[in-house]
């Protein structure tokens, strides 16, 4: 068998749940759609609202919930109560796992009222926001000034809290790092009900290091202060049409965002964003933008395409046309560029409504897209969400740039999943080792792409049914995922941790590192009041009795290291 060549699958036998998938988007059109936009209006309608407020009436909103938070924290009793949580129901979620930690968890805390902009520091270019403000309410209220996040995660829906929490990354990132390296300062209450702001440079610098991918089982976060950047009114997009093998294809993908010469500094010669799709094993478009002023969008001859209007075509299947008609340059409206994805959910609108990209759909009711991710989990029951896990794919594989030749042959061979989303990010080298770290001595080699200050990442984006699933073949998706996270093991990867895993314990740590996670749970009070990450990410239902039994394993931990002399 060829490096490419995949295995040889039996054909799997249709049960109830395949024909319920195949005619979903007749729910999704009558139920999930309507309901969806009267939330996403109301939601808009809430984010103006809270626009018309004085920043010093929001400052005294948020005080006032930050008491209310700390009152409730207060409140507990930790022999009665059981471990804290947020009150946001599960499915709320915008991440594609079952929270199902929920269910075995009694004392809620409600952050719902933590949804507003506190300020907008021009001067300090530091935006303060509360943490379910949303990447399209940012760029609403910024890109008009001129100014943006360094790193805009392109899902209108994705909240500041779980991007920090959780994983944020966006075409920027090369050059910025992930959602939560553009974060300042954070605020946050502790255990005890004490809020404290970290910061790198101040006491708690050891908790600014050990928030971010702690899914906030350290403490709840209540506001943060984020990088802004100045930008321009349009976004240049250049298409490259790309026609060879996988390792090609990550060949071309590196050139695209890394100079061969190394100067990886040099505006001149790295765009401010950068994306590839690929479409098939030997089919991809690179793409490339930069900034750019109307005054030069606007010069005769110049092509301008606004793909925020709810009648245009799919940005992904926009991009592809660049395989039929050759390399192509065009200028996009900066903020409809940021939230390009966001109308097609990447391409598995696709799969949720098949004729969604069609003139005639997206013209009648293609202002009611996307359908909300949130409402989508919650008309599926149990059988529909198993299924999605064994049969769907949405995985993001974070490896060393070098690597990325090897990531999509093994993600070709294991699961066949396109298109193949490819973002890049700086992984900084930290004065502290952080959950997530460069490989060690990455700076002594200099890759493709590599500074002495950060090493070159990569996501590799799977995200829609596997080809045997297409193809109406067994597979099994559970142990796909498992191959999937031993050769991210095995190659310095990391997984997004939104998404489901089949780690075990030992191997999540052998993934992640825990060093500083751990000591700052112990410090800051959070084991025995709120979950770990790992069980928190664990997949399927915890039951009080296991919570617990986790629980108590940490304490005793903890005592026995204490009670070790010094």
């Amino acid at each position: 068998m060829s490096d490419l060549e995949v295995p040889l699958r039996p054909k799997r036998k249709k049960v109830w749940v395949d024909y319920f998938v195949q005619f979903r988007w007749i729910l999704v059109i009558f139920v999930v759609l309507p309901i969806s936009f009267s939330l996403y209006f109301f939601t808009y309608l809430g984010d103006v609202k809270s626009a018309w407020k004085s920043y010093e009436k929001r400052q005294k909103e948020h005080d006032e919930n930050v008491k209310k938070v700390v009152k409730r924290l207060k409140q507990r009793n930790p022999t009665k109560d059981g471990l804290v949580c947020t009150a946001r129901k599960p499915w709320i979620a915008v991440g594609m796992r079952n929270v199902d930690y929920k269910r075995a968890r009694h004392f809620e805390v409600d952050l719902s009222a933590f949804r507003n902009i506190l300020d907008i520091d021009k001067e300090r270019m530091i935006a303060k926001v509360e943490p379910l403000v949303n990447m399209g309410q940012i760029s609403r209220a910024t890109v008009p000034l001129n100014l943006s996040l360094a790193v805009v995660a392109e899902l209108d829906d994705l909240t500041v809290g779980g991007l920090i929490n959780g994983y944020g990354i966006e075409g920027s990132s090369h050059l910025y790092g992930l959602f939560s390296d553009t974060v300042v300062a954070y605020e946050i209450v502790l255990a005890d009900g004490q809020l404290v702001r970290a910061t790198k440079d101040n006491e708690y610098s050891d908790l600014f290091y050990a928030i971010p991918w702690s899914q906030g089982t350290i403490g709840l976060l209540v506001a943060a202060e984020i990088k802004l950047i100045p930008i321009k009114e349009y976004m240049k997009v250049t298409y490259k049409p790309f026609i060879g093998t996988l390792r090609e294809i990550g060949q071309a993908y590196m050139d695209s965002l890394a100079p061969r010469d190394g100067d990886q500094d040099n505006p001149e010669k790295v765009p401010d964003f950068v994306e590839t799709m690929i479409y098939t094993p030997s089919e991809a478009v690179v793409m490339s933008g930069r900034y750019a002023s109307k005054e030069e969008a606007k010069k005769k001859g110049n092509v301008i395409n606004q793909i925020g209007w709810w009648f245009k075509p799919w940005f992904y299947q926009h991009a592809a046309t660049a395989l039929k008609k050759g390399e192509f340059v065009e200028y996009i409206p900066t903020r409809d560029y940021y939230h390009r994805h966001t109308r097609s959910l990447y391409w598995e609108g696709k799969l949720i409504l098949p004729f969604a990209d069609q003139w005639w759909f997206r013209f009648l009711l293609g202002w009611m897209m996307p359908p909300k991710v949130s409402l989508l989990k919650a008309t599926q029951g149990e059988a529909i969400r198993n299924y999605y896990h064994e049969m769907h794919v949405i995985q993001d594989m974070l490896v060393p740039l070098y690597k990325v030749p090897d990531a999509l042959e093994w993600a070709h061979r294991e699961f066949e999943v396109y298109p193949i989303w490819l973002c890049p990010h700086r992984l900084f080298k930290l004065p502290v080792k952080t959950m997530i770290y460069p490989e060690p001595g990455f700076e002594l080699h200099r890759r493709q792409g590599d500074t002495h200050y950060a090493q070159m990442y990569t996501d590799v984006g799977l995200y829609y049914a596997p080809g045997p699933v297409l193809r109406g073949e067994v597979f099994d998706g559970a142990e796909a995922v498992r191959r999937m996270e031993k050769w991210l093991l095995e190659n310095h990867g990391f997984q997004a941790l939104y998404a489901v895993s089949e780690l075990n314990e030992k191997d999540f740590w052998r993934m992640f590192d825990a060093e500083l996670y751990e000591q700052c749970r112990k410090k800051y009070g959070a084991v025995g009041t709120f979950m770990t990450v790992y069980y928190k990410t664990k997949k399927g239902r915890k039951t009080e009795k296991e919570v617990k039994e986790a629980e108590q394993a940490h304490l005793e931990t903890t005592c026995a290291e204490l009670e070790q002399p010094n």
